[in-house]
């Protein structure tokens, strides 16, 4: 039923938004061809899709997402391509007096030379912006004695892009900025840049009516909507401001027509509630209609309606909101929106950190923090890439079981990349309905761009249209203008053309603050814009200026925080070194790549290229720099390999498989356990820092989910498998969790118990060393510094945690129980262990065992829309190894599973010793069921049982369950 649904929202747009059209004709349902003489190619063609997808189709050519197709099919992308249908179903072929006729497209992409009847229409440019031509005059002049023909040329992006770049007067940049991959001058485009290729990508750069498009007749006095945008903000609030929470609701609607809206047309709206009922009604005030966009506005009482929380944080209210256009002596309507949406505030804080705060210990400078309906929260999450290649195959049910992972994984927000595209219609509605806020940003990304008046017209295009699509769904958390444009893109222009950074720094605040934020702010009082993804916010920002923003860039004080950080670092010797992570008040993107499993692989390999040398594998990585951010090489992808394989050899025991898929698999499986024991190493070190004085409130890992089957940085593989990587991130994000940060400089193990709730924490955590044979490790000896540290948070929301300043004396205690309170959203230190000292006075052998931690703590989930929720338990295990796995005593755990089929669940046990990275997993024979296990990557003690239950996202396999088996770290050194 949900599949059907969502097919007759996409079908019926139009009639949904302007239900009086008397004819539209939906080009889906037309007959096409896709044609390129040249190649002597004529197939069968589809609207939506690419070309590469309609070749696929007809067999022309193989899965592109097959082998080296990524390189082999390069002569699709630099070929020109033709659409064409002769259109059924047109009214008035030869008498248009009385009928105006459109073309309505929602996407072109993106050199696309429109015809019709034989005569041309338009050219377009833009991937992101929706087109409309009257074409009335042309089909009264059709001479054609069959139907008549809709042709849409498609130009090759890549070498439109060169073309453009080599115009006599064209713009240039300095060295480096433009990171480029394996299609050049995609700053000319204005197209998904990601198609040019990317490092964790391929580049297919396709072509096609990649969205819904129609044909629509309408008579006079009709008309049809193409756009609209609700805005809903609390009385007297401004863009980027906090608003005041207790005043009422400002609802402005306006909609976008076509064929001209009547004179003396009106508005009126209605508002449904959950289960239907109507909660207001009536006529909308200031009505403004120019002919072309008809607004109006209405108050609505604050205590009337129910508010929207992301997920976690209360409940997600939706409201259905109708708009009538009405018009003549009946009010008759002429035409209606209606829309889902919910009642909520969202603000990116960057105000100045007030005098209190400092005195509560919270480090001076700017804030750089979310909050929801006026209470601050922890952004947990990751960075959303393009799911697919080709936008077309992205269906509801894809996104639905991504944004499934998503929820289930503890995560609140997403950041939806720039560099991709704008997300569907279907994506932020399933993000309203789920709770999951999506930080959403244009499409500019790791680049400069021109600024000539035509580009600058075009994108001010792309953004009003987008702003006002997008602009009602509560999920919006925020607009930027782009991705890493101030800390990568103008950071380059000062390393490398220091002298003109002032010509660069204007143009990029031309296109991102001047053309961009106005898009924003005229169409929105309700959203936060900043120029780029990661900033240090804004000097000031004045609302009686034009543009209010006026950008911070590097005028920092010393001694101050500002702004939102980004890491990455593939050294994998500093992967662990807490002293080399940033300290900042939001991290919006870290990681490192890992491999895909060997059931992905197989998806798109043959047999004799799974192992660790295949050229074809060493090819898909297209992850070409070495060491830091600021230091790349872009002609050798083997690097990016030899940056897992060191990481692994370094930090694991050696893989000693006979079998040689076995040891490729065993391979690929070890970088994802390196991948998320980095990330996980960094997500509870800037949890923690919700309680230092840098006051972080937001982590999100780069990146939530592959585009396709290659090493990348994603924790959910193409086919929606989940890697290492999300079942980690899952726990650390857990609303309670204890955090160990090990300072390799000083030697020193300090113990973090950390809270994102929104009242006080009430606990215990046992502390203590555990051997890998399951026993218990007596650590006390003289001098051993070991000692729990009393709990010295403070139970405001707004005050980091500050350590003792004296700890009790250490008891020698091999376990330790620690009582402890958080305050809302907030860390506090359990424990300080110098475990250096532990290792030189012999008291700890560090190959012997491991430090566990376990808490159980109580406190109230967070209820956003208020009641009397019950106090819930909490419970959560880490651990720290003083050594790398790959020298420490590993002994065989002696693990053993069975499926509990009456509960649905797996029992897992470790009967011998500790097993660590505790991993279920399929058969080979059942490789083609896809499967999540609520929990898996986890520590089992000698004798503990753990229970785990599944989710089955696609396949068949009878008795699968049966045959699911479980190894740990320990088993990479054992031959098959």
């Amino acid at each position: 039923m949900k599949n059907t649904l969502w097919a007759c929202r996409a079908v019926l747009a139009l009639f949904i938004q302007g239900a009086v059209a008397r004819n539209v004709l939906d080009l889906s349902e037309q007959v096409w061809e896709l044609q390129n003489p040249t190649l002597n190619i004529s197939v069968r063609g589809k609207v939506p899709s690419h070309v590469h997808l309609d070749l696929y189709a007809s067999e022309v050519i193989g899965d592109p997402y097959y082998g080296l197709n990524d390189f082999d099919l390069r002569w699709v992308a630099w070929a020109n391509w033709t659409y064409t249908s002769n259109i059924r179903g047109l009214k008035s072929l030869v008498n248009s007096s009385t009928t105006d006729t459109f073309l309505l497209f929602d996407g072109l992409d993106t050199f696309a030379d429109i015809s019709f009847c034989g005569q041309h229409v338009a050219t377009t440019d833009n991937q992101f912006r929706q087109y409309y031509f009257n074409v009335s005059s042309i089909l009264s002049a059709c001479n054609s004695t069959g139907l008549p023909e809709l042709r849409v040329d498609f130009a090759s992006a890549p070498g439109t892009a060169l073309a453009i770049a080599a115009q006599p007067g064209q713009e240039t940049w300095p060295p480096r900025v433009e990171g480029t991959f394996e299609f050049a001058q995609r700053q000319f485009v204005r197209k998904e840049q990601s198609d040019f290729g990317w490092d964790w990508g391929p580049a297919f750069a396709p072509a096609g009516i990649w969205q819904k498009a129609w044909v629509i007749q309408l008579q006079p006095g009709e008309i049809a909507v193409r756009n609209s945008a609700f805005d809903i903000y609390r009385k007297g609030q401004l863009n980027n401001l906090p608003p005041d929470q207790g005043a009422d609701w400002i609802f402005n609607a306006s909609i976008d027509a076509i064929n001209g809206i009547p004179e003396d047309a009106t508005m009126r709206y209605r508002i449904s509630g959950p289960g239907g009922h109507v909660v207001d009604s009536g006529d909308m005030t200031q009505v403004n209609n120019t002919g072309d966009v008809i607004a109006g506005v209405v108050y609505l009482k604050s205590s009337d309606y129910e508010l929207w929380w992301p997920t976690g944080m209360g409940p997600q209210t939706l409201y259905n909101i109708t708009i009538d256009v009405v018009s003549g002596p009946s009010n008759k309507a002429v035409a209606s929106v209606t829309k889902r949406t919910g009642f909520r505030t969202i603000v990116l804080n960057m105000g100045e950190v007030t005098d209190e705060e400092i005195a509560q210990g919270i480090a001076p400078g700017n804030h750089w923090h979310f909050e929801i309906n006026g209470h601050p929260f922890y952004a947990k999450g990751s960075n959303f890439i393009p799911p697919d290649a080709f936008w077309p195959r992205v269906t509801p049910q894809r996104i639905r079981q991504l944004f499934s992972a998503v929820v289930a994984g503890n995560q609140n927000m997403l950041r939806v990349w720039s560099s991709g595209a704008y997300g569907p219609d279907f994506m932020y509605e399933l993000a309203d309905e789920m709770g999951i806020l999506l930080w959403t940003e244009f499409e500019f990304g790791d680049a400069l761009y021109p600024v000539d008046a035509a580009f600058l017209d075009n994108c001010l295009q792309e953004a009003v249209y987008q702003v006002r699509r997008i602009n009602h769904h509560p999920s919006l958390a925020v607009w930027a203008g782009g991705n890493e444009l101030e800390n990568l893109e103008l950071s380059m222009v000062r390393l490398s053309a220091p002298d003109e950074l002032g010509r660069y720094q204007a143009e990029y605040e031309t296109l991102f603050l001047k053309t961009l934020l106005p898009a924003v702010y005229e169409n929105s009082k309700g959203i936060t814009y900043m120029p780029s993804s990661t900033n240090n916010g804004y000097l000031s920002l004045n609302f009686s200026n034009a543009i209010p923003w006026i950008p911070r860039y590097n005028n920092r004080t010393r001694g101050s925080m500002y702004g939102v950080t980004e890491y990455y670092n593939y050294r994998y010797e500093q992967a662990f070194n807490i002293n080399s992570y940033p300290v900042g008040r939001f991290v919006n993107e870290f990681g490192f790549h890992s491999m895909p499993s060997l059931e992905s692989w197989r998806e798109v390999l043959p047999e004799e290229d799974l192992h660790f040398n295949s050229s074809t594998i060493v090819l898909r990585n297209h992850h070409y720099p070495a060491g830091d951010l600021n230091t790349t090489n872009y002609h050798n992808s083997s690097l990016g390999m030899g940056e897992m394989t060191a990481a692994v050899t370094h930090y694991y025991p050696f893989i000693n498989k006979t079998d040689p898929v076995a040891n490729f698999s065993a391979w690929c499986h070890a970088t994802q356990v390196f991948q998320a024991d980095f990330y996980k190493s960094q997500i509870q070190f800037y949890r923690a820092g919700s309680g230092f004085p840098n006051r972080g409130l937001g982590s999100l890992y780069w990146q939530l989910e592959d585009i396709w089957q290659a090493p990348t940085w994603a924790g959910i593989e193409y086919d929606g498998r989940w890697k290492v990587l999300h079942n980690v991130a899952r726990d650390i994000y857990e609303p309670v969790i204890l955090a160990p940060l090990y300072n390799v400089t000083s030697g020193l193990l300090e113990v973090y118990a950390v809270s994102d709730l929104w009242s006080q924490v009430n606990g215990t955590a046992t502390l203590g060393w555990i051997g890998w044979s399951g026993d218990a490790l007596d650590v006390s000896s003289t001098g051993n510094s070991s000692s729990p540290l009393s709990s010295q948070s403070s139970n405001s929301s707004a005050s980091p945690s500050s350590p003792s300043s004296s700890p009790p004396s250490s008891s020698g205690a091999t376990i330790t129980n620690v009582e402890f309170t958080i305050g809302p959203l907030n860390s506090t230190l359990l424990a300080t262990i110098d475990v250096s000292n532990l290792i030189a006075t012999g008291a700890l052998d560090p190959a012997a065992g491991l430090f566990v931690a376990n808490l159980t703590a109580t406190g109230t989930p967070i209820n956003g829309a208020g009641g009397n929720a019950t106090r819930t338990t909490y419970v959560h295990t880490n651990y720290h190894t003083p050594t790398p796995l790959s020298r420490a005593a590993l002994v065989d755990p002696g693990l053993a599973v069975r499926h509990d089929g009456d509960r649905g669940e797996f029992v897992v046990g470790a009967r011998a010793g500790t097993s660590i990275w505790t991993w279920l997993s399929l058969q080979e024979r059942d490789s083609g069921i896809v499967v999540t296990f609520d929990t898996n990557g986890f520590l089992l003690r000698k004798g503990e049982e753990m229970r785990v239950g599944y989710t089955v996202l696609g396949g068949e396999s009878e008795g699968w369950e049966e045959r699911v088996v479980v190894e740990s770290i320990w088993n990479n050194t054992l031959s098959d």
